[in-house]
């Protein structure tokens, strides 16, 4: 296995932290979790809400850390690191982390793309990512690292020889987008969706906008910003602009700076003609879903941002196939077709989830759906509105969770499969009525737990369980 180049040395750690290190070392890569330490690594020990990585300095060493990070005197001394001189001691951990993420994005060459949304940021990122290996060496992202760690470590990652750095950024209180867009500093803004997630924390759509707006009032004068030509706080958003940036809008109209034409979208896949400054390209989705479309058309106005022809990314795009949790499809036990969307929701992406499950060939259309989080006082309204597009596509519906009640007692009877309060009493009201031919999807946000129920629907069904009485 060919070994990784040289991310940090020891000179550049100090000159960045302006912290103590006192031996030679060269880190390889960056890591807060000794669950995922790769040998070579800079172990940096953040202290969160429920952990305090100083626990872990010793194993980190002895996982082949080459280098540990570190603030609290009293743990490295347990750790009997006082004087070891892979030991770099900063002044604080979480600062240090930030320090090397704005030092390395100092010393970058290439150009940096930036990504929020209410919905969509994360598989938008991930397609720009497959587009843009087409042009040059990408670095991105990973998993949905986009909050006030995973930024500065997406930063702190940068390969110095990379050309293109892309970073996602989230949100769910106001004033976190513009600190972290600050850090980031983007050539090129994206804002996938501005939607009713987090809407219990924001209080309204116009303040999401708001809240949204700071990426593209991050930008320089010669940047770039690319939205939905639909986005709700359209105006807000080019409020935001500063004096010389470019608002790109994609869409359908003649308006639109990226134009999509002869849109369809079947259960194989999609097909589009896209219209961009820069060149007119063709694009195969063989990964279905309107939404993925969308989010095809946003990456590749993108690439034409940057002033490069689309059709190699187009290319690149043609065989995408979402993530796990994120609209990934497979066979479940019993000939049933998973579309798996179980590692969040929101209103919108629901009904963008429910459209895709539409389009597949299946003897029943079925939906498990968990609470959506962090919608406060409009909970029991924003479940209630879901209610229109299961009946419009004779979806049998199963829910769980308190909010989702809402929804559950607003569908006919007909489409009422089952309800229970939580995700695992719900897989035994679940399983047994699934039938050979069905297509499923399966949604929730992350603290529904839906996660769990795909597990247990994965196991095959042996006896039939005790199931809750159904409301």
């Amino acid at each position: 296995m060919p070994t990784s180049p040289v991310l940090w040395t020891s000179t550049k750690l100090r000159e960045a932290t302006r912290g103590e290190l006192s031996g030679a070392v060269q880190v390889r890569g960056v890591c807060i979790d000794t669950r995922t330490l790769q040998p070579g690594d800079l172990f940096i020990a953040l202290i969160g809400h429920n952990s305090d990585g100083h626990r872990y300095l010793k194993q980190a060493l002895e996982a082949g850390a080459s280098c540990v990070m570190a603030h609290d005197e009293a743990a490295i001394a347990e750790a009997g690191l006082t004087d070891d001189p892979r030991l770099l001691k900063v002044t604080d951990t979480m600062q240090a982390l930030e320090d090397l993420g704005r030092y390395r994005r100092s010393q970058f060459q290439g150009k940096v793309i930036a990504i929020t949304g209410s919905v969509g940021k994360t598989t938008t990122k991930n397609m720009l990512a497959t587009a843009l290996a087409a042009y040059g060496k990408v670095h991105a992202s990973v998993a949905s690292f986009n909050n006030h760690w995973g930024v500065p470590l997406t930063l702190a990652r940068l390969p110095k020889e990379a050309d293109f750095c892309i970073s996602e950024v989230g949100m769910n209180h106001p004033g976190e987008i513009a600190p972290l867009a600050a850090q980031i500093r983007p050539h090129i803004g994206i804002i996938s969706t501005i939607g009713n997630a987090h809407l219990g924390h924001m209080g309204s759509i116009d303040a999401i906008a708001e809240e949204k707006a700071a990426l593209f009032a991050a930008l320089p004068a010669s940047g770039i910003a690319l939205c939905p030509e639909a986005s709700q706080g359209l105006a807000r958003l080019k409020e935001a602009l500063p004096a010389g940036v470019s608002l790109w809008q994609v869409g359908t109209t003649e308006k639109a700076t990226i134009q999509l034409t002869d849109l369809t979208c079947t259960a194989e896949g999609s097909h589009l003609h896209l219209l961009t400054p820069q060149g007119e390209t063709d694009m195969e989705l063989t990964a279905p879903g309107p939404h993925l479309a969308r989010n095809a058309a946003l990456a590749l106005g993108t690439i034409a941002a940057l002033g490069l022809s689309p059709a190699a990314g187009a290319e690149a795009l043609r065989h995408f196939l979402p993530e796990a949790g994120r609209g990934q499809q497979r066979l479940l036990p019993g000939n049933v077709t998973l579309l798996d969307e179980s590692y969040n929701a929101s209103g919108p992406s629901i009904c963008a989830a429910i459209e895709t499950l539409a389009l597949m060939p299946a003897e029943r259309h079925v939906a498990a759906l968990g609470d959506i989080r962090e919608l406060g006082a409009f909970a029991e309204a924003e479940h209630r509105a879901l209610a229109g597009p299961l009946i419009k596509h004779d979806i049998l519906t199963f829910c769980c969770g308190p909010h989702m009640k809402s929804l559950y007692e607003a569908l006919p009877p007909s489409l009422q499969g089952g309800y229970a309060e939580t995700s695992v009493q719900l897989a035994s009201l679940l399983h047994p009525a699934l039938k050979d031919g069905d297509a499923l999807l399966v949604k929730g946000s992350l603290g529904s737990n839906m996660r769990a129920l795909i597990a247990l629907l994965e196991q095959p069904v042996t006896t039939t369980p005790h199931a809750p009485e159904s409301a």
